[in-house]
């Protein structure tokens, strides 16, 4: 069974199909506890959920129509039954991406027979939760996978710019920069990315964010 706190079909705001409609499974919990986190409420112990199994939410995703289906939270990856949950629609033929926050050891569901694609953070020094991160990752990702940064100051683009080099990220998978929404202009992660010459990242919006009120859920 899975802790599933809502369910909907929206477009996807981010990451290297943003624009793209999804169907969106969003589960209970997360082992972060980030500045900036904008599902905080799907964390909270006393958050209503519905227990659901595998074959209810492959069932649910097949009647939405969507050949996409992003599994979010939280952080999806620590519900019991994920696997179950992957193999089911990948064997529908749904194209899987899981956004996950960096911290959750990727190795076993990389070795998936059918691979989902991940859509990991890293997690910068303003979220307060960089000493989680799962180094090891990196070396799991590939050319379908992307690496976000979400960035609050000039400090987080500095530690970004150092993680994409250190690791070649721009070699091996997609890589975005996103602001924290509000607490830094997008303008001016651009002049970094130009003044440090960032060939191979991506400025990112939230593009949700902008079509609808920034903390509306269900879309």
């Amino acid at each position: 069974m899975a802790f599933v706190v809502e369910k909907f079909v929206s477009i996807n705001g981010e990451g290297a199909h943003a624009g793209e409609i999804a169907a969106f499974i969003r589960f209970k919990g997360c082992n972060l506890n980030c500045s900036y986190c904008d599902t905080k409420w799907a964390n909270v112990n006393d958050v209503p959920f519905d227990e659901e199994d595998p074959e209810e939410l492959a069932e649910w995703v097949r009647q939405t129509g969507s050949n996409n289906v992003t599994l979010t939270g939280g952080e999806p990856l620590l519900q019991k039954d994920i696997m179950t949950v992957i193999e089911k629609l990948t064997g529908s033929g749904h194209r899987v991406e899981i956004e996950t926050n960096g911290s959750i050891n990727l190795e076993k569901f990389a070795a998936m027979k059918q691979r989902p694609c991940f859509t990991m953070d890293y997690k910068l020094p303003s979220s307060g939760m960089e000493k989680a991160m799962d180094m090891s990752n990196f070396s799991l990702l590939n050319e379908h996978d992307t690496v976000k940064f979400v960035s609050g100051s000039i400090e987080d683009l500095d530690t970004a710019k150092s993680i994409i080099d250190k690791y070649s990220l721009t070699d091996r998978c997609h890589v975005y920069i996103s602001p924290v929404f509000g607490s830094i202009e997008p303008s001016r992660i651009v002049s970094y990315m130009i003044s440090h010459k960032m060939n191979g990242v991506r400025l990112q919006l939230q593009l949700h964010k902008f079509i609808w009120a920034p903390d509306k859920r269900g879309v």
